[in-house]
């Protein structure tokens, strides 16, 4: 079975016909072509398909498609400026060398970015557990700590 969606995908107001069984990640990377979220896990727990959903960070591998109607997504591909520069956290991961090998950075810059609008100014506790659901096998998280950190310095 199949279902129209509407729904504002970085900026730009879209139209999809989905299976009803399709999840959010599958459409965005089979029928927009966006590559930024990756399936890690399919199962939710490792945040490397993170995207926003009406400004809250939510794993797409788990979320269906037709739960979009209506509403208002941003993957990493969606977070630059209106000018093509990068975000200043998408920057932040780069001065930081926070990068690796790439896989989790666009869910954990999309995670950073959501959560730097809700907490600014926040503790090493505080990132810490704000990215706690978004998962890296490179790295003992410190750049990644450092870059949200500097993101939060540079405001």
């Amino acid at each position: 079975m199949k279902q129209t969606v509407q729904f504002t995908l970085n900026g730009e107001v879209v139209t999809c016909i989905v299976d009803i069984r399709k999840s959010l990640l599958e459409m965005l990377r089979e029928d927009f072509s966006l590559i930024g979220p990756k399936e890690g896990c399919a199962v939710g727990e490792c945040g490397a398909c993170s995207v926003l959903v009406d400004e809250e960070a939510i794993d797409s591998c788990i979320y269906l498609a037709v739960w979009v109607d209506g509403k208002e997504v941003t993957t990493i591909e969606g977070i630059t400026k209106t000018d093509g520069s990068l975000a200043d956290i998408q920057q932040a991961f780069i001065d930081a060398g926070a990068v690796q090998c790439g896989f989790c950075i666009p869910g954990m810059i999309i995670s950073s970015s959501q959560f730097l609008k809700e907490n600014p100014q926040p503790t090493r506790a505080e990132v810490r557990r704000a990215l706690s659901g978004n998962m890296c096998r490179c790295t003992g998280y410190q750049k990644i700590i450092e870059a949200v950190e500097l993101a939060a310095s540079s405001k």
